[in-house]
């Protein structure tokens, strides 16, 4: 009978303190749905944040109980979005923007320069990895064109390398060690993954979705097993994005249908559980590999989730989010939908023209895409540059499109979303 009870308060305590996903405490919540664009840990205590469009650092050095600002835009001349955050060690690291910058900091974080010596100057930096003790790559962006810079000496010096040749778009790079990594973006054909195993100078493609439009958002690598990568796939309306999952080191692939067409975030803690997110969703689970999926009703605009151990993990959305065993304390309230872009479709159905505006509130880039009623890509209506907060009047002629549905795809630095309209 003591055995019994044993076995039933040892099983209650397990119950007690399982971790779940929780709003991290003292740290900034975006107002409007905006998002914190990464997080990036070297230990269970010490650890960053950056906040996309507000352009604003915290740091934690108590496992993410407390934070500190340590940047904000209003100490760096420009407009900036953060997309990226890595620290080579508690001195060293880097922010990655959208805006052509990128961002050194030598004493934690206290401090930051803006890098000026890489050549030609990165119009953007969507994904950045540190590895080993003074490595450091850097992909971008979600636009044309691709390109990966590096530096072998902590970010003192720097090349370039256009990867026009290889992809359309790179979002996010991970290397298991200085010569072994991955770069994930898209090409003409689809979301891809480029493997090199020489340290970037040279790149093979692994693996393709081979739906035009879509992206390889994120990947991951299982703690412990290299083996097993994960990615989540950004798709185009009307379709989900997708989970894509190998035990091989990238050699074959699966894929599996998520919840919402931007699918951004991915982690996982074992080989059959883990969590996606994107613009319009927080936390998916799934303890089946993917084959299924809960809604945690826990965050939203996931953008990264950062594994920790089997028990704790980081992830940035609307805020900061914690899984943990412990209690927290704070109320999530970050579920409402973000329409990233206030756009205005002046009329619909379309006859000859397609005409809109946008209102941009800050700096910005677009990528304006035109898909048919099931998704397939017809072509890229404008690639545009938003020097300034303004109100841009579009025009595009349609008179060539067959009658029917059709989907305008907006992707912008904050996010992705799409428009129905009907062609006459």
């Amino acid at each position: 009978m003591k055995l019994v009870k044993l076995a039933i308060l040892l099983f209650s305590i397990s119950i007690s303190a399982q971790s779940t996903w929780q709003p991290a405490p003292n740290i900034y919540s975006n107002p409007n749905g905006q998002r914190f664009d990464d997080v990036f840990f070297l230990n269970e205590n010490v650890g960053w944040a950056a906040n996309g469009f507000y352009a604003a650092v915290y740091k934690t050095t108590d496992g993410g109980l407390n934070w500190t600002e340590q940047l904000n835009e209003t100490d760096i001349p420009g407009n900036y979005y953060f997309r990226n955050i890595e620290f080579l060690n508690e001195d060293i690291g880097f922010i990655g923007t959208l805006n052509g910058t990128v961002f050194k900091t030598i004493d934690g974080g206290v401090n930051w320069t803006e890098v000026t010596n890489i050549s030609p100057n990165p119009n953007a930096i969507c994904g950045l990895n540190t590895v080993g003790t003074s490595t450091v790559y850097g992909c971008g962006a979600y636009f044309n064109p691709a390109h990966i810079i590096k530096s072998t000496d902590s970010g003192n010096t720097w090349t370039f390398t256009d990867m026009t040749n290889h992809a359309n778009a790179l979002v996010e790079i991970l290397f298991l060690d200085e010569l072994t990594g991955f770069a994930a973006g898209r090409d003409s054909n689809g979301g891809i993954i480029l493997k090199t195993t020489d340290g970037g100078l040279t790149w093979t493609e692994i693996y393709n979705t081979n739906v035009s439009g879509e992206y390889v958002w994120k990947l991951q690598t299982l703690p412990g097993n290299d083996a097993v990568m994960f990615g989540a796939v950004s798709s185009v309306a009307p379709n989900n994005g997708k989970l894509i999952k190998s035990v091989d080191g990238g050699v074959n692939w699966l894929d599996f249908e998520s919840v919402e067409t931007e699918i951004q975030a991915v982690g996982f803690i074992t080989e059959n559980h883990g969590w996606m997110g994107g613009h319009t969703t927080g936390f998916q689970e799934t303890l089946d590999g993917g084959l299924t999926w809960n809604d945690l009703n826990v965050g939203n605009n996931l953008n990264r989730i950062f594994i920790i151990n089997a028990t704790t993990a980081y992830a940035a959305g609307t805020t900061v989010y914690k899984y943990t065993d412990d209690t927290l304390g704070v109320e999530d309230f970050s579920h409402g939908k973000y329409q990233h872009l206030d756009i205005k479709l002046f009329e619909n159905p379309v006859d000859t023209y397609l005409e809109f505006s946008i209102n941009f509130e800050s700096n910005d880039n677009i990528l304006i895409e035109l898909y048919d009623i099931n998704g397939k890509f017809i072509k890229q209506l404008s690639r545009d540059i938003i020097t300034q907060m303004t109100l841009k009047d579009y025009r595009f002629n349609v008179s060539d499109l067959a009658s029917g549905g059709y989907f305008i795809d907006f992707h912008n630095n904050s996010g992705r979303s799409s428009l129905k309209f009907i062609k006459k």
